[in-house]
């Protein structure tokens, strides 16, 4: 069954451009890549100040890819909690998601805004090495006691320097309504097997098992990253992704194998369609399950349906049963202009308190707070499930185009994941030898 929207749906959110995207041009000397155009909308931020706080700037630009409704209305109250609280200035530049990861690299080598919303991990440690953001050492001494030794690592640079505030993370994981799984008498599942014989039965009851989309390329990448973590387990997963493992190896052609078992189930018309019109499926109950990030609520606006879904994380298959979550993380960083800009660094403070988080989460509801005074208190039943589910992780993945070197994730990963899906054949020699020449250069 298609997962393409045929037409308006009651309480389901708006396609809008892509929630997240793989990066394209990551990095100078990317062979093959094509310089990509300025941002048009990010044209520069305020006046860095001397360095003094006397004469520190009270403006500050932010530029920002949460385009979609959601997040873009609540990173909006946000800045204007913080205006309303310091008196500073702050203004907004938003760019469609997907232009404004796939232009960042020249964005940060041109002119832009003092703050920029970013993700941990790989991607902020690489534009830390280039020398393209400021340290924010001297914010993380205010903000640091907010903060686990997990979320503080992944908010630090390969100098040891600070460069990123957390302000969210989400899981991912399978998300369901309720009420069908409830009429069908459907069980989550703990194994694999399980979860193979659920899409079975699923499939017999008129239902597509498992909603996918994977237009944009990035999807499927969550898929391989679960399946390669349970069935080799978390530490295979991110030395092959910093290309420590060999792709040319038995240990991968397994995940494939493994997948193959759960392509008969998942939506045939994935390559054709974005992540919002697969959600819409979920919420017409039309297919049985979605493994994505817990972003994918944002689409739900009925609030009997959003109260309808639930969530499991994938189950478990040959090691370290369900040991590892992927949750990435997103928050802001500064750039290297920002980082003369007083006010900028206050703006990166509060929103490394509960009290900004707070204000964040009170529009976007499908991610979580980092800060550890957060006010949890509103948590919805499915919010303190995905919380308890990070919670309890023993080992917490970011994504694949953020773990691994993103001109991998782009130029051979995305191709060859959506190949697979084509037609189930993968070429492990290619991965390889492409994973080879890419990352010594």
């Amino acid at each position: 069954m298609s997962s393409k929207a045929t037409g308006p749906i009651v309480g389901v959110g708006d396609s809008g451009p892509s929630r997240r995207a793989v990066l394209k041009g990551f990095g100078a000397g990317a062979a093959g890549i094509a310089a990509a155009p300025l941002l048009a909308a990010c044209t520069g931020g305020s006046k860095p100040s001397s360095g003094n706080s006397g004469s520190a700037s009270k403006s500050v630009t932010v530029g920002s890819g949460s385009s979609d409704a959601v997040p873009k209305r609540a990173y909006q109250a946000v800045l204007d909690a913080f205006k309303a609280k310091s008196g500073d200035t702050v203004k907004v530049n938003t760019v469609p998601h997907n232009d404004f990861q796939n232009n960042i690299n020249s964005y940060l080598n041109g002119s832009p805004d003092d703050a920029f919303t970013w993700f941990a991990g790989y991607r902020a440690r690489y534009y830390a090495t280039k020398g393209l953001v400021a340290p924010i050492d001297d914010v993380w001494e205010k903000i640091g006691g907010n903060f686990s030794d997990a979320l503080a690592k992944a908010s630090t640079g390969d100098d040891g320097k600070k460069y990123f505030v957390p302000n969210y993370n989400y899981p991912w994981g399978f998300f369901y309504r309720k009420s069908l799984w409830n009429s069908k008498g459907y069980q989550v599942p703990a194994t694999f097997d399980a979860l193979k014989s659920l899409c079975a039965q699923m499939q017999k009851d008129g239902l597509t098992p498992i909603a996918f989309a994977d237009k944009d390329g990035w999807p499927a990448m969550g898929t391989f990253d679960y399946i390669n973590m349970r069935t080799n387990g978390y530490q295979f997963h991110v030395d092959l992704c910093a290309h420590k493992e060999s792709w040319d190896q038995q240990k991968v052609k397994d995940v494939f194998d493994n997948w193959k078992a759960l392509l008969p189930y998942q939506d045939k018309a994935a390559l054709g369609a974005t992540w919002q019109e697969a959600a819409t499926t979920l919420a017409r109950k039309k297919s049985g399950m979605y493994l994505l990030g817990s972003f994918v609520t944002q689409q739900f606006t009925d609030k009997t349906v959003l109260d309808d879904i639930d969530f499991f994380p994938f189950p478990s298959m040959a090691v370290e049963g369900t040991d590892a979550i992927e949750a990435p993380i997103d928050g802001l960083m500064l750039s290297k202009k920002g980082g003369s800009n007083q006010a900028a660094k206050d703006l990166l403070a509060y929103l490394g308190t509960g009290a900004g988080q707070d204000v964040y989460a009170s529009i976007d509801t499908s991610n979580l707070q980092t800060a550890k005074d957060a006010d949890t208190s509103k948590f919805t039943p499915l919010n303190k499930k995905c919380a308890d589910a990070i919670a309890h992780a023993k080992y917490i993945s970011q994504f694949f185009d953020r773990d691994a070197l993103p001109t991998m994730a782009n130029n051979v990963m995305l191709p060859a994941l959506q190949g697979f899906l084509k037609d189930g054949s993968i070429d492990t020699k290619q991965l390889e030898a492409q994973a080879k020449t890419l990352y010594q250069a």
